[in-house]
């Protein structure tokens, strides 16, 4: 079965698969590429409501795919090229995709796989998913953007001791950390998924997309400006924000547009 990115959708929601079963979903050049281009699309598909991230099979990533190194990293060159042309591009499609995104997580979700992870929104993992970034034992750093993913959800002192001990750290501690929005039992896993995405795609879309841009805004150092406060109201023009309080008024189920 050759490496791959799978897309499928139900309804208003996607699912994009890392397929490369045989090496526990390993994520290859191609598929760092592919995994761009596969955002860049759902992005630009307005009736999205929710995006999916999972591995094949009952793994999520085990990393990238370490035999492609000794070709594509072995100058600088090529190593900036596979870092910064192809992966940092990725994890940036996967962090800025306009729908809300969730990582569901099983088994391992190490190095790559713990970077597009991080790039989601919500992350869901089930009790046998195993988080880490051993590359200390392989002799290598993490690149700068992709580094930064992962800070961005763990923070400096839990990425530094990923990356200095090398340690992989289960779904209950993965929980306690932070680095994971909720971890349920392997049973009960599909259920919490489908209904996180269900839930997203129940709510109004422009509001979530918005929620999006100021959570991610309002970590920069730099106050927001008049113009960015004035926009943080655009809900007021929205027909689902008068549906909603039209539907709360009727005490009936809401039924946004996007509009």
């Amino acid at each position: 079965m050759s490496a791959r990115i799978d897309s499928t959708r139900d309804g208003a929601i996607a699912t994009v698969a890392l397929v490369n079963e045989d090496k526990l979903n390993a994520v290859t050049a191609q598929m760092w590429r592919d995994l761009k281009a596969a955002f860049d699309t759902l992005s630009g598909d307005d009736s999205l409501r929710c995006v999916i991230v999972r591995g094949a099979g009952s793994a999520f990533a085990a990393g990238g795919d370490i035999g492609e190194f000794a070709d594509l990293r072995d100058t600088l060159e090529r190593a900036r090229r596979l870092h910064e042309e192809w992966v940092a591009p990725a994890l940036a499609a996967v962090r800025d995709c306009l729908h809300p995104t969730i990582a569901a997580i099983r088994g391992p979700c190490i190095g790559g796989g713990l970077e597009i992870a991080c790039a989601c929104d919500i992350r869901i993992a089930a009790a046998d998913a195993r988080f880490g970034a051993p590359i200390n034992r392989l002799g290598f750093s993490m690149a700068p953007d992709e580094l930064a993913a992962v800070m961005a959800v763990t923070g400096p002192a839990t990425a530094l001791e990923l990356l200095l001990e090398g340690r992989i750290i289960p779904a209950d501690e993965a929980l306690r950390r932070g680095l994971v929005s909720r971890a349920v039992a392997v049973e009960l896993f599909e259920a919490a998924v489908s209904g996180s995405a269900q839930q997203i795609a129940a709510g109004a879309p422009l509001v979530a997309r918005a929620h999006k841009r100021l959570v991610r805004r309002l970590q920069q150092p730099a106050p927001l400006s008049e113009a960015e406060v004035i926009a943080s109201y655009d809900w007021l023009t929205h027909d689902d924000y008068r549906e909603g309080l039209a539907a709360f008024a009727a005490r009936r189920k809401p039924e946004f547009t996007g509009r």
